[in-house]
């Protein structure tokens, strides 16, 4: 396991007035990397630079995570994806690899639906096409009021419950690294990106009718992500599916094996 340190210069772009951060790294055909709920570009420190050895890696900080500023109380994925597209547009990048961890894949989605044109390929990262359940609305309802009322106490307790019960052990030092990392997300970025993920549509059926290909890779043992049910919205489609047999993290759970994946992915 390792966590890869190296200092990457962050680049700024304006989206409505409000900045937007995003490292560049690499030449090839780009690949757009896009961080979750809690994160920010900082995930991919060792991913990224294994993939810029012959790709143009692109790794944005979502609205109100890591060093891009908030744009307002709520943050829809169509925000996010309007964003992206900002950054895509400055970089003057005609299609790209999309990967999505988490939220990320919410705003990879976003981006599918309103810019199909720069799709070249989809990777959804312990992600899903689907809206939030009840069940799952009610959950960030409660998160958001917990956040609001002890922030530190919230977000060490959202960061470990992500990774299966036995990884929260063995990872440890990777836990508290991702919670140092979350714990520089703003409050009004939290609650923002909470109720975008509210309120966000139902996107599986761009996964039945793409013209590039998806990958949906999911961990057997996700707390978040119930398995079975994620698996089904890929039936009949071409969507290719990996299953680590981890939880939610799998960039940090299964990482020499996402690292092959992605590899083999990018080469065709």
């Amino acid at each position: 396991m390792r966590l890869n340190s190296t200092f990457v210069c962050m680049k700024t772009t304006n989206f409505k007035n409000t900045k937007i951060s995003y490292s560049d790294q690499g030449k090839g055909n780009a690949v757009i990397l896009l961080h979750g709920f809690l994160e920010n570009s900082t995930m991919w420190n060792y991913l990224a630079p294994v993939l810029a050895k012959k790709n143009r890696v692109i790794c944005i900080d979502l609205l109100g995570h890591g060093q891009t500023d908030c744009l307002g109380y709520i943050h829809s994925m169509e925000d996010m994806a309007d964003a992206v597209h900002q950054v895509i547009a400055e970089l003057k990048i005609r299609k790209a690899v999309f990967v999505g961890h988490s939220m990320g894949g919410y705003a990879a989605l976003a981006v599918a639906e309103l810019y199909p044109e720069f799709m070249k390929g989809l990777v959804l990262l312990n992600s899903t096409s689907r809206a939030d359940s009840d069940e799952r609305i009610a959950s960030r309802n409660r998160a958001i009021k917990a956040v609001k009322q002890n922030y530190v106490a919230a977000v060490r307790m959202s960061i470990a419950n992500l990774f299966s019960e036995e990884n929260r052990t063995i990872l440890s030092k990777q836990i508290e690294w991702v919670r140092e990392e979350a714990l520089q997300t703003p409050l009004q970025g939290i609650i923002a990106a909470q109720e975008g993920m509210k309120l966000r549509k139902d996107r599986e059926v761009i996964l039945h009718f793409a013209t590039y290909p998806i990958v949906l890779i999911l961990g057997k043992k996700d707390p978040v992500l119930n398995y079975e049910e994620n698996v089904e919205q890929i039936e009949g489609t071409n969507v290719k599916l990996i299953t680590f047999n981890d939880g939610h993290m799998s960039h940090l759970e299964n990482q020499a094996e996402l690292e092959k994946v992605m590899v083999g992915f990018l080469k065709g």
